[in-house]
């Protein structure tokens, strides 16, 4: 779930598969700042399609010409992306 609080788009629940379309749009929707930052502090499980929906929302506000951030990473993505190569790509706040 996101939801904005502030100058944070708050992320809720799961960063996965079996919603990952969902919160990609739902976090391109929110994105209404020149900077925006996802604040994944309550998130709670995340698989690879996280960082899909990471980069997803990085794409969509460069074709904004905004920017993101992305605050309280848990563990697992940033495992992820060490895994995979991409940890330099993830754009920390």
């Amino acid at each position: 779930m996101i939801s904005v609080a502030g100058e944070r788009i708050s992320v809720t629940g799961a960063l996965t598969i079996a919603n990952a379309r969902a919160l990609l749009e739902a976090g391109s929707a929110a994105l209404s700042r020149p900077e925006n930052t996802f604040d994944l502090a309550a998130v709670q499980e995340v698989d690879s399609s996280g960082l899909t929906v990471v980069f997803g929302w990085v794409r969509a506000a460069a074709k904004q010409g905004r920017q993101v951030k992305i605050a309280n990473p848990p563990q697992n993505l940033l495992t992820l992306a060490e895994l995979y190569g991409v940890s330099d790509l993830i754009p920390l706040a």
